[in-house]
């Protein structure tokens, strides 16, 4: 209960706002935080300029292993933590929203989440411009017409409204031994071969 209401307080003008509509509900720490900064980029019209700020500190977390560290260790004071992310963004063209935001994560104990929240953040920027992101499993790697084809039918299905953007992912998994595992949202198609034993082996045990 702490942690939710210390994450719902995110301090220096992150209240969310009525004027503001947030596209999406994110659960979860993360989620509360990205939230709180996303009505505060919406509230200045910086949606875009924060989430290019967003998208470059994760570059610079998940290339740099001792930066990554710094972050995600404990027993380094919030301090230290707080002085250390400023110099950070002081070597770029940030947004003040963006430097503000992890001066709160800094003095809230939370930077270990930045790749979370950067990460739920981007899940509302997603909605905010209708996109479904569409994660396509196969068993080898799908060139562009076949990556098209599956977009096409789901384009043209019941699942996907006129509005919306499909933005498809080829992820490969050999176990599935052939076949498509399609995920979007909350729904999943699977046509795979693996899911398609699997199923005949159930049936051949009901019937011994």
């Amino acid at each position: 209960m702490f942690a939710a209401r210390r994450a719902l307080q995110a301090t220096r003008g992150y209240a969310t706002s009525a004027n503001v509509q947030v596209p999406a509900v994110l659960h979860g720490i993360e989620g509360r935080y990205a939230t709180a900064l996303y009505t505060a980029a919406a509230k200045k019209q910086a949606l875009d300029a924060v989430e290019t700020d967003l998208k470059t500190v994760k570059r610079v977390v998940e290339k740099d292993a001792k930066l990554r560290e710094f972050l995600e260790n404990p027993t380094i004071n919030r301090i230290e933590k707080k002085a250390g992310v400023q110099q950070l963004l002081a070597a770029g063209k940030y947004n003040d929203l963006t430097k503000n935001f992890f001066d709160t994560l800094a003095e809230n104990g939370r930077l270990y989440d930045t790749v979370k929240i950067i990460n739920s953040y981007g899940s509302l920027m997603s909605a905010y411009r209708g996109e479904v992101q569409v994660t396509i499993t196969s068993a080898k790697e799908l060139d562009a017409k076949e990556v098209a084809k599956v977009k096409g039918y789901l384009q043209k299905s019941s699942f996907i409204t006129a509005k919306q953007t499909l933005v498809v992912s080829n992820k490969v998994n050999p176990s599935i031994l052939g076949g498509l595992v399609v995920e979007f949202g909350d729904k999943t198609i699977d046509l795979s071969v693996s899911s398609k034993i699997n199923k005949l082996n159930q049936l051949l045990q009901e019937a011994i």
